[in-house]
């Protein structure tokens, strides 16, 4: 595995407010810094389902006739798409309860049902409610003008299962507006598939929503 050096962006926060020729300059720069890894057919592996939707959506539409460009849109993967394509990957197991949230963006670009199988080949019981989008949209729901709709997108279904699950059960969301969300307007930490993978390799499980928080702040190296 490798992660790329220096400051490597898909550039996702500019497409919300029009900068689309700056937009371009960070897709081209992308293209620069990962040329070598793209030729060689290296997969690209994300952990943000909005970064990912930009290199298999507006990445060809911005670069359209960019060979590069091309292979790259073929190559990036969810990392749960991506470990459930490993041959002779079997994920860690973990016994428990999972509320899964799906991202827009992973939905709209195959990333959820892999996200959902990979959970249930951990062992997990998971539960998706067809709650839509959480509300926060990036920075969408941070601007004073949709907050309330925002909130109110949250509260009509996601926010309710959240409440009403056991204090043993998981939360997981894989996207961090996501989470953020989550975490204001109910007081969760959500995990990202990748932490419940790392829970499960030799973390105890949580005993409840506060055991999951100690978790995912605890310092590095600590358990």
């Amino acid at each position: 595995m490798q992660i790329p050096q220096g400051h490597v962006c898909c550039g996702r926060p500019l497409y919300d407010y029009g900068f689309l020729k700056l937009a371009r300059r960070y897709l081209e720069r992308t293209l620069d810094a990962l040329r070598e890894e793209i030729r060689a057919g290296v997969p690209l592996v994300g952990v943000e389902p909005s970064c990912v939707a930009v290199f298999r959506d507006e990445l060809l539409k911005m670069l359209p006739d960019d060979e590069d460009a091309k292979r790259l849109c073929k190559q990036t993967l969810h990392l749960a798409e991506f470990l459930e394509r490993e041959d002779g990957y079997t994920p860690p197991q973990l016994a428990g309860r999972v509320i899964l949230h799906g991202h827009c963006h992973g939905r709209a670009t195959k990333g959820f049902d892999p996200e959902q199988q990979l959970l249930e080949h951990a062992g997990l019981d998971v539960e998706s409610p067809e709650s839509g989008c959480c509300g926060m949209a990036g920075a969408w729901g941070y601007e004073r003008s949709h907050y309330e709709v925002s909130v109110a997108c949250a509260e009509r279904k996601l926010l309710p299962a959240v409440r009403d699950a056991a204090p043993s059960t998981i939360v997981v969301a894989g996207g961090f507006s996501c989470r953020s969300q989550l975490e204001q307007l109910a007081g969760v930490k959500a995990l990202h598939v990748g932490q419940v993978l790392r829970l499960a390799r030799g973390h105890a499980v949580p005993e409840g929503k506060r055991a999951v928080t100690s978790y995912v702040t605890a310092p590095s190296g600590t358990s």
